[in-house]
């Protein structure tokens, strides 16, 4: 039989960080999203819990934990607000699982530890200006010279790229041509405050406003050839990985919004009051808080079934896609439902609904759209 029961060290790791999204996050993240603040203590305060070395091993100065732990952490911050929880998901799986899992021994005894302890951020540059989904389409070059990497280029919508916790960046770019005639793409790091990388000012965002996020830039970038992350001309495959676990990480911050917006109206229709009575008497009120439990509830078990699949060694792309395509049909969902039962409340950004609302659309596009998924899916049914 199937048993999704957590266990007793998960079940720790849940309530001690559904204890301090409640006591430290949601009290001040409403300040820190209208202001578009990055929240470093909030981040610093992670790092000192561990979070950021959930998954890290204990040698390379994590925690030893498990992706699924990362995942439980990530769904109860995102209950709370979502510019947190993406700023764990992208300092662990997009900054620390590149370096951990492709990194040389030199690589990750400079990185791993500062990672784990959240002293500083990772960011991941695969996004282009003119390419979107199509990762493939890597315009950015570097080219070997002497016993330097020149790197030539820019960069698009790249999470933690900017904060005064940022140590790095791994960027692809084209290192050759293949025997194919296809473009070679490689890994590279590099450290921030490199001479001819330059960070643009942050986007103004629809959501995730208390989370970083800018464009980059690299004009005659030089750094050490050692800097190269993983076999040259693997780039693109070691990314596709990194991806493809990424998704189960965005699916458990889906389910956390899907969640928190559940939340948030239980709260509400208890106290709100109309027509004499208190909304959540009504059916119709009732009827759409079902539903969006339902799909809170589904797609957390799709989610589970992915991460467990991944722990057990097993494919696991079919299962990520679709975690990640069903959370991101929650979130949104649950979201604009959420706002309609908030009424007027819900259009305005003191109210975690209205947060949620304009956090929710990203989860559809960011770490592969969903029609990506549903391409994803659709292979793997052999199509």
């Amino acid at each position: 039989m199937v048993d999704n029961r957590l266990s007793e060290e998960h079940e720790l790791l849940r309530d001690s960080v559904r204890t301090f999204a409640r006591k430290d996050v949601a009290p001040v993240i409403g300040d820190y999203y209208e202001r578009a603040e990055f929240p470093t203590p909030l981040v610093r305060a992670m790092g000192r819990m561990g979070l950021f070395g959930l998954p890290v091993p204990e040698q390379d100065g994590g925690m030893g934990g498990d992706y699924f732990a990362l995942c439980l952490a990530l769904e109860e911050l995102a209950r709370v607000d979502s510019s947190v929880a993406i700023t764990l998901e992208a300092g662990v799986s997009l900054g620390a699982m590149p370096i951990q899992r492709f990194g040389s021994a030199e690589q990750k005894a400079t990185w791993l530890p500062k990672l784990a302890t959240g002293e500083v951020l990772g960011a991941f540059g695969l996004t282009e200006p003119d390419g979107g989904s199509d990762a493939g389409a890597t315009r950015t070059t570097a080219v070997l010279d002497g016993d330097e990497w020149v790197i030539n280029g820019a960069k698009a919508f790249i999470t933690n790229s900017g904060t005064e916790l940022t140590g790095f960046v791994v960027v692809t770019a084209v290192t050759g041509t293949r025997p194919d005639g296809g473009k070679e793409i490689s890994t590279i790091i590099v450290p921030s405050g490199t001479p001819g990388f330059t960070v643009a000012p942050k986007y103004s965002k629809v959501g995730w406003e208390a989370s970083d996020t800018h464009a980059l830039s690299f004009d005659d970038c030089r750094v050490p050839a050692a800097n190269l992350l993983g076999e040259r001309g693997r780039g693109y495959a070691q990314f596709l990985s990194i991806l493809t676990e990424g998704r189960i990480a965005i699916a458990a911050l889906g389910v956390g919004l899907a969640q928190g917006c559940v939340d948030e109206c239980l709260r509400y229709v208890g106290e709100r009051e109309a027509f004499g009575r208190k909304i959540g008497e009504y059916q119709a009120i009732q009827f759409k808080l079902a539903d969006m439990e339902l799909r809170a509830h589904t797609a957390r078990l799709a989610y589970y079934e992915a991460a467990a699949r991944m722990l057990r060694g097993e494919p696991y792309k079919k299962e990520a896609a679709i975690a990640k395509l069903a959370s991101s049909n929650a979130a949104m969902d649950n979201a604009r439902e959420a706002t309609q039962i908030f009424g007027g409340y819900g259009f305005m950004n003191e109210t975690p609904v209205g947060r949620f609302y304009r956090d929710a659309k990203i989860l559809e596009i960011g770490e592969g759209t969903s029609e990506v998924q549903r391409m994803l899916i659709a292979r793997e049914l052999g199509l």
